[in-house]
């Protein structure tokens, strides 16, 4: 079920316990061919959902800025690199430099990125579901859950083939 952003946070509180469970449990024991399946259900997911229709991500949260998102978007800015941290950075209690605001001051009204070649690489591979060596992913999928429809909708179809895999009924 395709869901909108502002329903995602209370269906993850609902979905809780068995969601945290279940990507504990792929985390401590990743099937061989978890890759495989994540990348099976990324594509099927972004085949009906187009992150410009939604933008949630650029609305709500921040990536990661590391030295070389921050050298690359100054290049492209035509700023120095201290000048892009003042106006748009902060660092972080973890030290990692973050947007100041949300939402992304680079995200226009039509949810098209005006950095987009330069974006930071935390941008380039969110959702974080579509990568090797997902099981070191695992621990971004719930909170991902309650800010992007697709990481929602394959963590429920994961959910639905790990259940009728094992011959067991859905809790939730």
């Amino acid at each position: 079920m395709l869901l909108s952003p502002s329903e995602l946070p209370l269906r993850v509180k609902q979905w809780g316990k068995p969601l945290k469970a279940m990507l504990l449990k792929l985390k401590a024991k990743p099937p061989k061919d978890l890759d495989e399946i994540f990348g099976k259900y990324h594509e099927e997911a972004f085949k009906k959902i187009d992150c410009l229709d939604c933008g949630n991500c650029c609305k709500t949260s921040s990536p990661m800025f590391f030295d070389k998102d921050i050298e690359r978007l100054s290049i492209a800015l035509k700023m120095k690199p201290g000048a892009f941290i003042e106006k748009y950075l902060f660092m972080d209690t973890d030290g990692i430099y973050a947007l100041k605001s949300a939402p992304c001051p680079f995200l226009g009204n039509d949810n098209y990125c005006h950095v987009y070649d330069d974006r930071p690489k935390a941008c380039r591979d969110y959702p974080y579901t579509n990568h090797r060596k997902m099981h070191t992913y695992l621990h971004l999928g719930a909170k991902n859950a309650e800010i992007c429809p697709a990481v929602f909708n394959i963590l429920e179809k994961l959910e639905e083939s790990i259940i009728e895999s094992q011959g067991m009924k859905r809790k939730i």
